[in-house]
């Protein structure tokens, strides 16, 4: 099992319900297949850096998962199939990542963040 980061952006047109549905189905796909999913971030409606399919903005939502490496190329056909989703990126984790992710959710303080402060 693998540690991944998927950010996906959906189609701003989407309404909250249709919004938190596609982040279930999503997060279905994960644990339907083996996986768990430890964290999920929705970030809401953002600003696109450029236009995609004409839209400036997007509904941004983060998900942290553990799966089998075989399962992403699952994952990626069924994005590119659903028609809400204008972009997605996947990413592995390294084990530093995955501890910084979870100092990140638990409030602590990284060593930077001291240093700006002080």
């Amino acid at each position: 099992m693998n540690n991944y980061e998927l950010m996906v952006i959906f189609t701003p047109v989407l309404s909250d319900d249709e919004f938190k549905s596609q982040q279930k189905k999503i997060a279905k796909l994960v644990t339907d297949a083996g996986g768990a999913v430890v964290a999920e971030n929705a970030w809401g409606l953002k600003s696109l850096a450029y236009p995609i399919q004409k839209k400036t903005t997007g509904l941004y939502w983060v998900l942290e998962y553990s799966a089998a490496a075989e399962f992403n190329e699952k994952l990626k056909i069924q994005l590119l199939r659903d028609e809400t989703v204008l972009r997605h990126l996947c990413t592995k984790l390294d084990k530093y990542a995955v501890e910084y992710n979870a100092r990140k959710r638990s409030g602590v303080k990284s060593n930077h963040q001291k240093a700006v402060e002080a």
